[in-house]
């Protein structure tokens, strides 16, 4: 599998789209400015306990308070807390290293036993602020490096899962007890299986030397105060998926390009050749040909193969995803087998969308009925296959009997591209239309689907001027490319009467071709 990481860096932001085989797979946004982003270290002030959550809301310096739960201040917050409370300015501070831990706390206790209003607490950001909610904290404090998480307070050494090998975990565990200060702990990833052990030594080291600087700023700042700030979000996906199935990293901006060639050259130098600043006069997405998947994420409906389509519902408690087989169910014989065969589509295109828009909370899939027991199976194991490669935390449950399917998905920062209709002209803002970004390609399919499998010679498209103009434009003008592509007459027919973007697919007769008209 080919894989690119692309990065366009402006003014404002630095969006990075992650490919394979030149399909948009992931994106992300980063705004230059806009700081808390998830594992960045505040010193934060309580501002307000709540008991009937046992939680309180901690002011960090963002526009909302941000909040933390009694079971996420870690079961060392004893120990972390006096150690902040040492070093606070005019007090001599103490050293993890040196230090007696304290009594881990009680996994039933009350969060008003540990904070009070106005104290300073230590905190990390495990969740951004999303829709109406600030920022989401945690004080089980830990600093993440390319082949291991390092853990203060803890004395353990722990291994990735797909970590199998019974010798490469001794070796691990090895490395790890040689290097590790007292009241370290450490979580092995699974990119330090490749790596060697000075590698993995220098990680370490390297992140405890962050963790005694990051404590150094607690002397020099009040709370509210950023005490350390997490690597760009660029940088934080190469460490966390940079191998050797990346084919090339290319950048539009020759700061971030020695940034992140600096920071490769650091963690594998091999790899420093793969990263390529881009000088051309076309815009970086554009000569990718990444500006127009983006832009077909502002859609509510996707196309499938063969006239298929999914219609994709965002709403603030869960995300809606119906699944419809267009004119195919019509025209095929064995139903069953049909309805299989889109929901199979559907399900790859479905662990692509979620990546894609970072779909988070509760998914509920409508797929096609399929009345045998043994292809609902079929479809749940292949939907668990399709994303197993979703960094993100998910779970999925088994087909229901009404045909729905439940995923749940954890989201830990906005959605990089808001659901976006268009208020359709002709109505004064009563109806919405989808954008017309797309619109060729999904006549195009339609063409296609009369034409192979309908077995249609002539097709009359009648459709608004604008879109006539649009598809007889230039000496070899789609109409002519369709014509030749799939060897049948295409009439193209203005009529004022038709929608801007509707499309009525007709005989020689003047017969309706397809019933649904709406793209």
């Amino acid at each position: 599998m080919n894989r690119e990481l692309i990065i366009n860096v402006t003014e404002s932001e630095i969006t990075i789209a992650q490919t394979e085989d030149k399909v948009l797979v992931e994106l992300n946004k980063e705004q230059c400015k806009s700081g808390f982003a998830v594992g960045d270290i505040y010193l934060g002030k309580v501002r307000k306990i709540m008991p009937g959550l046992n939680a309180a809301f901690v002011n960090i310096g963002h526009e909302k308070d941000a909040f933390i739960h009694y079971l996420d201040l870690g079961a060392q917050f004893p120990s972390l807390d006096k150690l902040v409370s040492s070093i606070q300015p005019g007090k001599r501070g103490q050293r993890v290293e040196s230090m007696k831990l304290e009594e881990p706390i009680d996994k039933e206790g009350k969060i008003g036993s540990y904070l009070q209003v106005g104290q300073s607490v230590m905190v990390q950001i495990a969740k951004e602020a999303i829709s109406t909610k600030g920022p989401r904290l945690t004080a089980d404090i830990s600093l993440a490096g390319r082949n291991v998480v390092l853990v203060p307070f803890s004395s353990k050494v722990f291994l990735s899962q797909k970590i199998r090998s019974n010798e490469e975990k001794k070796r691990l565990k090895r490395i790890a007890a040689g290097v590790l200060p007292k009241n370290f702990g450490v979580i092995i990833r699974t990119a330090a299986m490749e790596a060697k052990d000075v590698d993995i030594e220098q990680d370490i080291l390297s992140l405890v030397d962050r963790w005694h600087k990051c404590l150094q700023q607690i002397r020099k700042k009040e709370a509210p105060a950023l005490l350390m700030s997490e690597l760009s979000r660029a940088n934080t996906i190469i460490r966390d998926t940079l191998n050797n199935s990346f084919s090339q990293i290319v950048v539009n901006d020759e700061a971030m390009f020695n940034e992140i060639r600096s920071y490769i050259r650091v963690i594998e130098p091999e790899s420093e050749k793969i990263v390529k600043l881009y000088r051309g006069t076309v815009p970086i997405f554009d000569n990718f040909d990444i500006s127009k998947q983006i832009k077909s994420l502002f859609a509510k409906y996707v196309s499938l193969r063969r006239g298929a389509y999914l219609i994709i519902e965002h709403t603030e408690a869960m995300n809606v995803i119906d699944v419809n087989s267009g004119n195919r169910t019509k025209a095929e014989d064995n139903q069953e087998q049909t309805a299989m065969d889109v929901n199979l589509a559907a399900a790859k295109e479905i662990a692509r969308q979620l990546r894609l828009r970072d779909l988070g909370g509760i998914v509920i899939i409508d797929f096609i009925d399929l009345h045998k027991q043994q292809n609902r199976q079929l479809l749940y194991e292949e939907m668990q296959k399709l994303m197993a490669t979703d960094k993100a935390k998910h779970t999925i449950l088994p087909l229901t009997k009404f045909g729905l399917m439940q995923i749940t998905r954890q989201r830990v920062r906005p959605v990089a591209v808001q659901d976006v209709t268009d208020v359709c002209p002709t109505c004064n803002g009563t109806g919405k239309i989808q954008p017309t970004v797309l619109l060729d390609k999904k006549i195009e399919n339609q063409i296609s689907y009369l034409t192979q499998d309908r077995k249609h010679k002539f097709i009359e498209l009648r459709v608004s001027p604008y879109v006539s103009s649009y598809l007889k434009r230039g000496l070899w003008s789609l109409r002519l490319r369709w014509m030749w592509r799939y060897k049948c007459r295409l009439r193209i027919t203005a009529d004022q009467s038709v929608g801007i973007i509707d499309i009525h697919y007709l005989d020689k007769k003047g017969n309706a071709l397809v019933h649904n008209n709406h793209l």
